[in-house]
């Protein structure tokens, strides 16, 4: 998140990390909701641990104990076992799908048409590299650094994603994503974003660590053994040069970090600027190749890599950007490629970065890549089927009541000037909640998909993305807008347009079930609902006014006040060891877990004023408020390979969930309800407990 509640980010959308070995665990969460209402699994626990040691190994314990990772997974959790549920419906759909044998040209069609030519693996071996040939061949035609230029832009798509989805990551040079900018209100512009990068993170190549260079030499291999599936003359010494290349891209990309603060990417250049500060590229040609030629200015997001990004495709060799770009095409349609290159990918992507030892069933893979490319056709077929709007009211009516509470807090602060506490509550009162749905659905009649041409489908798809985001440009931003599809289980805030989105998918167990006491329902969903109001006052989102544009609306005291706050809970993440000397970052997290700490304490604070005085009754021997911190904990139930969580500490804005259910030290009433006492090593003074907001 930014702006997202989920901690699973191993794709655009992470439709892939389904729990399906995890049935037991859904099962057994199910029996204790229907039986007693509880919304929490008790044999999940470990009462011998004390909630003040360790309050993660309290509400988890027993199911860390006793659950393996699966085999074709990197990690477990929380959000796995809901996504477990998401697959099953999503797989009961599409038979349904199936068996109706739609029309091609209907939205249900070209579902059912995706699917099946993604799971003929036998018919894309016999095709071999046919598919990607004209790719490829085109790419091996480029004879100066213009058409080099057309060919990077022609590559570009609509697949980063900086404040919404903390998504900075793509293998073309550059990353476009497209809303209104940030100092542009009311304006939708393009944004340029650092790319060209195979491996997660600058880190990887820059890192002098053991594991990292571990890391780089099996990515050369990988390299070299792509290249040479495809037939690319000398792979070996490809594969060196473009290792050496891309260690040049990571030299000029600026940090995670620097990523993370929108104020550094609000730079706003014209498209003679664009020219003059970042020279070595032809612009006119790679603008025009990307559909961007009459965009008149563009959002530099990443303003002090720009520059040295167009430099190098001046002055590197052109054969290295040749052997670079065939790389990225191949690594990029992995799946739908024949079956050395398939295993490669897996066996360097999924194992070596992830730790994953089994792929995941083609069937599965097949769902879910549909799912990704037809993100509104399937959303719309999900919903109509599996989405109640009894759901869907309740959810807004909790998320009315957090978001009141929100506001009460705020009302509350004695410490803020009145100028900065009336921004505050104009913004807050102002967020739209969408929760379930869109309102509009989006059109798939222009795109072509052929139930016998995978690659192409997957072309067709991303191209048809990239355009219904282009096409933004230049018009007013639309508020009510989605940016997640209602079959992902995941939350977003929205901040330039001071919206929410809870898409239908996390709405079931373990974060909502409607059968489940409301302190279990405020104590999972109620604190995701509360993160995500509460990203628009975390450290970036402070920034943003109520119109979604950056503009810092504070007095210079209060700002300090607040920074003190932020800087505080940074150093209590910094304390966490996730693996033997590798510590949790709180500068990167502390969007995150500021978003949590405030969150978590809007979702309590409307809990309370849900029971109108009363209080909730002890159910199977837990009050009410320890069935609230309690789900909260289990909401965050997770486990990890090593090599995910490496991944995880060093690249994603996310603390591991497991330092994540520990914001309830922050909270006075979690010390209440489970009598935590002075000794106890999550125990903190009062005066040193975190409050933002």
């Amino acid at each position: 998140m930014t702006r997202s509640a989920l901690l699973l980010a191993a794709s655009a959308l992470a439709l892939n990390l389904s729990a399906c070995n995890s049935a037991e665990i859904g099962n057994e969460q199910e029996t204790a909701v229907e039986a007693k209402g509880l919304g929490i699994v008790p044999a999940s626990m470990d009462k011998t641990v004390k909630p003040g040691d360790d309050f993660f190994s309290f509400a988890n314990g027993t199911w860390v104990k006793n659950t393996p990772i699966p085999p074709d997974q990197s990690n477990i959790g929380g959000f796995t076992i809901a996504d477990m549920e998401r697959e099953k419906n999503t797989k009961a759909m599409l038979a349904e799908i199936l068996k109706a044998n739609p029309s091609a040209d209907s939205d249900e069609g070209r579902i059912a048409n995706y699917y099946r030519a993604y799971l003929d693996t036998a018919a894309i071996d016999r095709a071999g590299m046919a598919p990607a040939q004209a790719d490829i061949q085109a790419i091996a035609r480029i004879a100066d650094r213009k058409q080099l230029s057309a060919a990077i832009g022609s590559s570009l798509r609509a697949d980063t994603d900086p404040l919404n989805a903390t998504n900075f990551h793509t293998g073309n040079l550059f990353g476009v994503f497209v809303t209104q900018g940030l100092n542009t209100p009311g304006e939708t512009l393009p944004y340029l974003m650092q790319g060209g990068i195979g491996l997660p993170e600058r880190e990887y190549y820059l890192s002098s660590d053991s594991d990292m260079a571990g890391i780089r030499d099996k990515y050369k291999s990988y390299i070299a053994t792509v290249l040479q599936a495809a037939g690319i003359a000398d792979a070996q010494g490809a594969a060196d040069r473009v290792l050496a290349l891309e260690t040049k891209i990571a030299q000029a990309h600026v940090t995670r970090e620097e990523s993370e603060d929108f104020a550094k990417g609000a730079t706003v250049w014209t498209r003679a600027e664009l020219e003059r500060n970042a020279p070595g590229i032809d612009w006119g040609a790679l603008l025009g190749a990307a559909q961007l030629g009459n965009a008149p200015k563009f959002d530099a997001y990443h303003a002090g890599a720009i520059p040295k990004l167009a430099a190098l495709v001046g002055s590197e060799p052109l054969r290295s950007w040749k052997e670079w770009m065939a790389f990225h095409l191949l690594n990029d349609n992995a799946s739908v490629l024949p079956k050395p290159i398939r295993d490669a990918s897996f066996a360097f992507n999924g194992t070596t970065l992830s730790g994953t030892p089994q792929q995941r069933p083609r069937e599965d893979q097949a769902l879910n890549a549909t799912s990704n490319a037809l993100q509104d056709a399937v959303g719309k077929a999900y919903v109509d089927r599996y989405f109640p709007a009894a759901a869907k009211a309740d959810v807004s009516r909790m998320a009315d009541n957090i978001k009141a509470a929100f506001v009460r807090r705020v009302e509350a602060i004695d410490w803020m000037a009145p100028s900065t506490k009336d921004e505050a509550l104009k913004k807050a009162r102002g967020i739209i909640v969408g929760v379930g749905y869109p309102d509009a659905w989006r059109s798939y009649s222009s795109v072509t998909i052929d139930p016998t041409t995978p690659y192409a489908n997957q072309k067709a798809a991303r191209l048809a993305e990239y355009r219904h985001q282009i096409a933004k440009i230049g018009k007013p931003m639309d508020r009510n807008e989605w940016w997640m599809p209602p079959q992902l289980v995941n939350a977003v805030n929205i901040p330039v347009a001071n919206t929410l989105n809870f898409p239908a998918a996390i709405l079931q167990p373990p974060f909502y079930d409607a059968k489940a006491d409301p302190a279990a329902n405020y104590g999972a969903i109620g604190a995701v609902i509360g993160h995500e109001i509460s990203h628009s006052f975390d450290n970036n989102g402070a920034l943003f006014d109520a119109s979604g544009r950056l503009r810092n609306w504070w007095t210079p005291a209060d700002f300090q006040r607040f920074q003190a706050a932020g800087t505080a809970l940074a150093a209590q993440y910094d304390a966490y060891e996730a693996l033997p000397g590798l510590r949790v970052n709180g500068k990167l997290t502390l969007g995150e877990n500021i978003a949590d700490v405030a969150g978590l304490g809007a979702a309590y604070d409307a809990y309370r004023a849900s029971l109108g005085g009363k209080e909730a009754p002890v159910i199977d021997g837990f009050t009410g408020d320890q069935r609230f911190f309690i789900a909260y904990g289990q909401a965050w139930a997770s486990k990890l390979r090593e090599e995910t969580m490496r991944q995880r500490v060093l690249t994603n804005g996310h603390a591991p969930g497991q330092f994540r259910a520990l914001t309830v030290r922050n909270l006075a009433p979690w010390y209440a309800a489970f009598g935590v006492q002075p000794g106890q090593r999550l125990f903190l003074k009062p005066e040193e407990r975190v409050k933002v907001w």
